[in-house]
């Protein structure tokens, strides 16, 4: 296969047909190899493709705590330092109140949450 931009919904499966081939074997070419290279440049071509025709928005920012609560195994409890109070946890969680600014830095910054993630316009309760 040549490679070349991924242009086509074709080219794309064929960008992963080689992935395969060249990963088959459940490991990566060495890395000072030309498969190594080509592996590189078709892993760059096909997740330039991707994030142009299948983008994947950022959760918004209530799940992205309770994700991270999942991931981490946090409690409510545990985001008290970040928010407040635990009814304040709980109006946040429950979407009652937004995130503030200090909030979302103290959660950034505790949680490793992206303050991206945290920053975003979401839906409150009324």
């Amino acid at each position: 296969m040549e490679i070349h931009p991924i242009k086509t919904k074709q080219d794309y499966q064929a960008a992963l047909d080689e992935i395969d081939h060249l990963t088959a074997d459940d490991q990566e070419p060495k890395k000072a190899t030309p498969e190594a290279a080509r592996l590189d440049v078709l892993l760059a071509l096909v997740h330039d493709y991707e994030a142009r025709h299948y983008p994947i928005d950022p959760p918004d920012p209530i799940e992205a705590i309770k994700f991270r609560m999942e991931q981490s195994g946090l409690t409510r409890s545990d985001l008290e330092a970040a928010i407040g109070s635990d009814g304040r946890v709980s109006e946040i969680l429950n979407r009652r109140r937004a995130l503030t600014l200090p909030m979302i830095r103290r959660l950034s910054e505790m949680f490793g949450i992206p303050a991206e993630s945290l920053i975003r316009e979401y839906d409150t309760a009324k």
